[in-house]
């Protein structure tokens, strides 16, 4: 439903988020500009026009055009009324708001929107804001709020009492320091910041808004919260409370590492008051009355629930639960001066200590696991997915230890790489798209681990093939992560092939793009597919907000694909390019070929197997690929290449020929079975005479004429999921 004037509704919402998703501008940027730029003469005191405001959007979105009913509507929001020489003005819109506005929505440092906003609202530098400004600040966060889905109607007052709070010294006004201290410490303020805070071991929670869909008591005042009534739940323990009462609540629990050596190597017991969302009493198996008070108790570790009644009888010992072989528990995580034999006058190491280090946490924390277990790390891409993402991230915290649990939009994988470093036998899961698991394999293979941990996928993003290769399924739709984390525990290691690309280019006037990748995961392709490719991949980047969701974007390439299949631009590809597999010509001359496609995993675009089904020889596990072995480094023989299997571990690429955008509809939807079965072969190089589509694990460009050689370059451990009930279609893995 949309919101009132003054707000934008929540569609023109979503999308602006996904404009500045894929903007690199940052409101500081833009307010230069207006302030001693080119962007200056629409400046008019602190306040523009709508004209101004539109150039503001422009340059800030990195959109030529922003849609106009998406321009009027954020304009309005802003119009509060505006004085200029003591005149009011209402066609205008103050700067210091619009530039606060998006800053909140902005990611970045708690420190730096902070010490952003306060600088916007001191007008005379002074370094102090009253009462006045401080309002308008609220306003910014309502706004925030809104679009967090909090009540606005009980934040207003809740706000107005914490702001009377940063004050410390009851001087009327806030200082800097004050507003950066009441950032650190404020619950509410972090949140309407749009800020993911720090995890830090100081009893701080790990707040997020959230609508209950059943009854919840507040665990400090104990009233209900109610039905679709929101409130503030902590990611690390699940400690429940109104808005209203996050300034008081108690503090977490949570410790996610021992800070004395008498905490290293047993974990005891974390019991939180509620929680209890299966109802029933996993000591005496007997209903817990969730819905008729806080009642219940809850281990953040093992997940236990309990009656109170019940907590006698329990031992302190907790042994992580069910997911015990994915766990680090705090007990294994602890300071590396504890462990250094340094003589200390206590042994209670606080967190100031570990912070004052001055060091990375993989030096300052040593990893000790429980023996016969195998720690999972866990990389996030927040964004991929919608919000499933972000979701997935806090549900990892909770089911994990948070330190396992690494966003990868913060600091990228280095630093969970790092910490981990030292530890046995422990395990990846990449939660994200076909992409992001690329990103991590390169990342692993630049940091010459010790170790070389196999790595699994939660699929997040649009096509994951690499994922239904592996049986971990074409995208998350939000089934048990407890489930999912089961059968990782069951997984078996394939070592996938990985395989370097390297582009010579012809000396032409023509100017290529850049060439996304080096490393192919999952295939590489010239012509009609990557021609399909290509045109998705720029009309996404024009228009973000058409491309926000799975079915669009097949939807999408379903029309472009039927334009290609009408204006055949890749047409008498063979006549374009010579191909030689491990130095010998491939003969094409036969063939009418629209584009050629060279698989190092039997699925593409999203679950399209060119390559199509084998059917194997009763018994044969292994089929041709194993009689053939090492020296049948290429196969071109139509009779073989009919009962060969497609397998990523086998150091060899299949190569297809593809007739045309109607032909990869019919493989997509299963009328047809495969493309044309050209070779399997360990190397292979392209000549190309012309400009033409190509494209690298779904990441397309144009390449201008050039010389693409193709070659092995190592395997990575991947984690393969529990086969199906059903027959698998891909055979390679069963």
């Amino acid at each position: 439903m949309a919101k009132e004037r003054g707000l934008i509704s929540p569609s023109d919402f979503a999308q602006l988020q996904k404009y500045m998703e894929y903007s690199t501008k940052k409101v500081s940027d833009v307010l230069k500009l207006f302030e001693d730029g080119e962007m200056a003469e629409y400046l008019q005191g602190d306040a523009i026009g709508y004209e101004g405001f539109q150039q503001f959007l422009k340059i800030y979105l990195e959109v030529d055009n922003v849609p106009d009913h998406l321009s009027q509507a954020l304009f309005q929001s802003f119009q509060t009324g505006y004085y200029i020489e003591d005149t009011l003005r209402k066609d205008v819109v103050c700067l210091s708001d619009v530039s606060c506005y998006f800053s909140l929505l902005e990611g970045g440092r708690p420190e730096d929107k902070l010490e952003f906003t306060f600088k916007l609202y001191d007008t005379d530098r002074n370094g102090i804001l009253d009462s006045s400004e401080v309002e308008r600040i609220i306003i910014q966060m309502m706004r925030m709020a809104e679009y967090l889905d909090w009540d606005v109607s009980e934040l207003r007052p809740i706000l107005q009492e914490m702001m009377k709070e940063i004050d410390y010294d009851g001087s009327g006004s806030v200082s800097l320091a004050e507003w950066l201290r009441a950032g650190a410490t404020t619950v509410p303020l972090l949140v309407l910041l749009g800020l993911e805070m720090t995890l830090k071991d100081n009893g701080q929670h790990m707040w997020r808004p959230k609508r209950f869909p059943r009854p919840v008591y507040c665990n400090l005042c104990e009233s209900s919260i109610g039905l679709g009534k929101q409130g503030l739940s902590c990611n690390l323990c699940k400690y429940i409370v109104h808005d209203q009462c996050a300034m008081k609540a108690l503090p977490c629990e949570v410790s996610t590492y021992a800070k004395s050596r008498k905490d290293i190597g047993v974990q005891s017991h974390v019991w939180v008051r509620g929680g209890c969302e299966s109802g029933r009493c996993d000591r005496c198996q007997k209903k817990i009355r969730i819905y008729h008070s806080l009642v219940g108790l809850h281990c953040v570790w093992c997940h236990l629930e309990i009656h109170d009644d019940c907590l006698p009888a329990m031992g302190h010992e907790c042994d992580c639960g069910l997911l015990r072989d994915h766990i680090l528990p705090p007990s294994s995580i602890y300071p590396s001066v504890l462990a250094s034999g340094q003589e200390r006058k206590t042994s209670r190491i606080s967190q100031k200590t570990v912070d004052d280090l001055s060091l990375s946490t993989s030096e300052a924390l040593r990893i000790d696991p429980v023996s016969n277990t195998h720690p999972l790390l866990v990389f996030v891409n927040p964004k991929s997915g919608g919000k499933q993402g972000e979701r997935v991230f806090w549900k990892f915290q909770y089911l994990l230890n948070p330190r396992q649990v690494f966003n990868l939009l913060k600091d990228g994988p280095e630093p969970g790489l790092r910490f981990f470093r030292d530890v046995p036998d422990y395990r990846i899961l990449v939660c994200g798209g076909d992409g992001t698991v690329g990103w991590i394999l390169e990342c692993i293979d630049k940091a010459s681990l010790p170790f070389v941990p196999p790595v699994a996928v939660l699929p997040l993003g649009t096509g994951n093939d690499l994922a239904r290769c592996l049986r971990w399924g074409g995208g998350y739709e939000g089934q048990n992560l407890g489930k999912i984390l089961k059968d990782l525990e069951t997984s078996k290691v394939v070592h996938m092939d990985r395989w370097s690309v390297e582009v010579i280019p012809q000396q032409t006037e023509e100017k290529s793009d850049p060439v996304p990748f080096q490393i192919i995961n999952n295939y590489f392709s010239i012509g009609v597919d990557a021609s399909i490719a290509h045109r998705f991949h720029i009309m996404r980047e024009k228009y973000p907000e058409k491309f926000n969701s799975r079915m669009k974007n097949k939807l999408w390439y379903f029309e472009f694909a039927t334009s290609e299949s009408i204006f055949s631009t890749c047409k008498k590809l063979e006549e374009s390019l010579t191909v030689e597999i491990c130095g010998k010509p491939l003969d094409l001359s036969n063939l009418s070929l629209e584009g050629i496609a060279v698989l190092n995993i039997p699925s593409t675009h999203g679950g399209s197997n060119l390559w199509g089904d084998t059917r194997r020889p009763h018994g044969d596990i292994h089929g041709i690929n194993q009689a053939l072995g090492a020296t049948a480094k290429v196969i071109t023989d139509p009779d073989i290449l009919k009962t060969c299997v497609p397998d990523l571990s086998d150091k060899r690429l299949e190569v297809v020929g593809l007739e045309g955008a109607i032909e990869i509809g019919q493989i997509y939807t299963k009328l047809k079975n495969a493309g044309h079965r050209l070779a399997k072969c360990s190397e292979i190089t392209f000549h190309t005479t012309k400009t033409l589509p190509m494209q690298i694990d779904g990441e397309p460009w144009m390449q201008t004429p050039c010389t693409i050689k193709i070659t092995h370059r190592n395997q990575m451990p991947m984690l393969v999921g529990p086969p199906p009930r059903s027959s698998n279609f891909f055979g390679f893995l069963c």
